[in-house]
C-alpha cells in the first residue's frame, strides 16, 4: 500500500505543475526512485492507471528510473553498491557505512500538451 500513497503524491504534483502552465494533458512523467524506498515499479504503474483515470494524466507514460543503493565506508572511503542483506564494506569488512544514494524519490519531469 506504500505505493498507493506515493503514486497519489506524484500524480498530485504533476497535475499541479501542469495546471500552473495551463497544460491540458500530461503525456509522460519521469520519476526517480532509490532502491531503498522499497517501491515496486509494477505497483506504481498499476496505481497510476487507476488514479489518473479521468484526469489530464490519463494514459500518460510513466518512466521510472531506479537508482541503486550505494554506500561509502567511513573506514576506508571505498564506495560500493549495497547488497540486500549484506551491509558490510567489501574492501575492509567495516560496518560503519554512510548511505550515499538509494533514498531518492522525486518527480524528475513531466511532458505536457
Amino acid at each position: 500500500m506504500h505505493e498507493l500513497s506515493v503514486t497519489q503524491s506524484l500524480l498530485d504534483l504533476a497535475l499541479e505543475q501542469a495546471a500552473l502552465h495551463d497544460a491540458q494533458k500530461i503525456t509522460r512523467m519521469d520519476v526517480v526512485v532509490g532502491r531503498l524506498q522499497g517501491l515496486v515499479e509494477d505497483s506504481v504503474r498499476f496505481y497510476f492507471e487507476i488514479l489518473a483515470d479521468e484526469t489530464p494524466a490519463q494514459g500518460a507514460e510513466v518512466r521510472i528510473e531506479m537508482l541503486p543503493a550505494m554506500a561509502s565506508c567511513r573506514e576506508c572511503d571505498s564506495q560500493f553498491e549495497l547488497e540486500e542483506m549484506n551491509w558490510v564494506c567489501p574492501n575492509c569488512g567495516a560496518r560503519t557505512l554512510e548511505i550515499i544514494s538509494g533514498r531518492e524519490l522525486y518527480l524528475k519531469s513531466i511532458e505536457v500538451d
